[in-house]
């Protein structure tokens, strides 16, 4: 049985959630109690603060966790980072009043800035050769200017509009964090096992993130001066139709891709283009 610890709310628990029911693991999420068993998969789920995850999976009580990478550089446990999983993502900003102006990162030499990543701030004013009074604050701490606790703030941004209404704007990017699964460095060859088969599920379903299967119709004569523009995992499908001079292309492009080369496709006279999703991909 592996152990995955998981943050019990928030945007990251919804993330890691889908990500369990994609990979084809069942979870009771109407049991919120502490600890659930998978009904199909030899895993449990331990909810915990995101905070508390990497110390618990660096000790041992979680196997594997799944936790924002800002949280698990702030608390510098010593555990493997076994995978980015690419989701949740988010950056951890220095921000500032508005009405402030604004010179460069040496501005902040000599000022008060509340943050809940000491850590983190510390070391980037360190290498920067600034010195400055951090206040710890745990959640809210975008009020924190403007009742007079700190002349700026050290905090995750996403969309930037919590900023917005407190009146703050963001002047530098430290880091960018993302959602990483990571291990206990001392598993069993048993969890290990449990592991590398989880492992495969998400890469599984990572892999067909943003593609789509794509199938068109196009004359003959034109299949190799289409398949020269499209640019799939391998060779496209290419299969003959009922009309004579028409063929069926089929292959699997990135979305974006798609947008890219759809003009391109109907002017080499490509017909009934149908673009579906994918939902697993096994390479």
């Amino acid at each position: 049985m592996l152990r995955i610890a998981v943050q019990s709310k928030g945007r990251l628990y919804e993330d890691t959630m889908n990500l369990l029911k994609e990979t084809g693991i069942k979870i009771n999420s109407a049991r919120r109690t502490l600890l659930v068993q998978s009904s199909n998969f030899p895993i449990e789920v331990l909810y915990l603060r995101d905070d508390d995850i990497p110390e618990c999976v660096a000790s041992g009580v979680a196997d594997i966790g799944i936790v924002g990478e800002n949280e698990f550089v702030e608390r510098g446990e010593d555990a493997n980072i076994v995978k980015r999983l690419g989701f949740s993502k988010c950056r951890i900003s220095l921000a500032i009043p508005n009405a402030v102006d604004y010179s460069g990162v040496k501005w902040f030499d000599g000022k008060k800035i509340a943050t809940s990543y000491p850590n983190i701030l510390r070391k980037f004013m360190n290498e920067n050769d600034i010195n400055i009074d951090i206040h710890v604050i745990q959640g809210s701490v975008e009020i924190a200017p403007g009742i007079g606790l700190s002349d700026g703030i050290f905090d995750i941004v996403s969309s930037g509009s919590t900023l917005v209404s407190n009146n703050l704007r963001e002047v530098e990017v430290v880091m960018n964090s993302e959602a990483l699964l990571i291990g206990n460095k001392e598993l069993t060859a048993e969890k290990q096992a449990i592991l590398d088969e989880f492992l495969f599920r998400i890469q599984s379903v990572l892999v067909a993130d943003d593609k789509k299967y794509v199938l068109m119709n196009a004359p003959t004569d034109k299949v190799k001066e289409i398949i020269s523009v499209l640019p799939g995992i391998k060779s496209p499908t290419v299969m003959p139709l009922a009309t004579e001079g028409w063929s069926s292309i089929h292959t699997v492009l990135d979305q974006k891709h798609f947008w890219e080369i759809v003009g391109q496709l109907k002017a080499l006279g490509a017909e009934g283009i149908l673009v579906l999703p994918i939902e697993k991909m096994i390479l």
